[in-house]
């Protein structure tokens, strides 16, 4: 009796859809995180914070690379290049769905999902796609740990640039809430909402679905 009552417990909360917490506990969530663009300065000012919340910096013992005998700058790249290979290959197999993309900046992955693929449609909130989308990426940055991730928000072209930069920052948040408790520590999280800025598609009636959107850009930690 008390197994079936167990497996009735498990089954309604795989049942329960995710919801965001209360707004005002956000900074709890997201103690830690930076809240500006995640520039080569700003990784190298966040290191401290990064590493006294327990982050790792990338090196040769994260990484199985056979290394070829020069200077130290050298062997780094190439352990970061073949680390951020087999992240962007994992999220690539693992992400294949319709609104979102996975792609590759330098050294950096960048994950784009459209708002679509994780947004309830008509309110601010992730929806049970979002939360399965969002949940696969938790568990592969959680194997990748030795990143940074910055979280951005984007909305479509807006004549009101406050309000679209507020909308854009709430998605941000709320993206970063939700990897937050999914045990993505806040100490490696860049969050900013850039409103209509950087535009990926025409400003028609398709192309703003796309313009809607959360950029994960994952950058090595080092």
């Amino acid at each position: 009796m008390k197994l079936k009552h167990l497996i009735l417990c498990l089954t309604l909360a795989a049942c329960v859809q995710y919801t965001s917490p209360e707004r005002s506990t956000w900074d709890y969530y997201l103690n830690g995180a930076s809240f500006m663009d995640m520039t080569p300065e700003a990784m190298v000012a966040k290191r401290p914070v990064y590493l006294g919340n327990g982050g790792k910096l990338l090196n040769t013992t994260n990484v199985s690379v056979k290394l070829e005998y020069g200077d130290k700058a050298t062997n780094d790249n190439m352990v970061a290049t073949h680390y951020m290979a087999e992240l962007e290959h994992d999220l690539y197999d693992a992400l294949r769905a319709a609104g979102v993309s996975v792609e590759r900046a330098g050294t950096d992955v960048v994950v784009i999902l459209v708002r679509g693929a994780i947004m309830k449609p008509d309110i601010a909130e992730i929806s049970s796609n979002g939360e399965n989308l969002l949940g696969t990426v938790a568990r592969i940055l959680r194997k990748y740990n030795s990143t940074y991730i910055e979280i951005a928000g984007y909305t479509d072209a807006m004549a009101d640039q406050t309000a679209a930069k507020r909308m854009s920052l709430d998605m941000a948040e709320r993206v970063g809430v939700f990897l937050s408790r999914k045990e993505i520590k806040p100490a490696r999280m860049f969050i900013v909402g850039r409103g209509s800025a950087r535009p990926i598609a025409a400003q028609d009636s398709v192309g703003r679905l796309t313009n809607r959107r959360i950029e994960l850009r994952i950058a090595p930690a080092r």
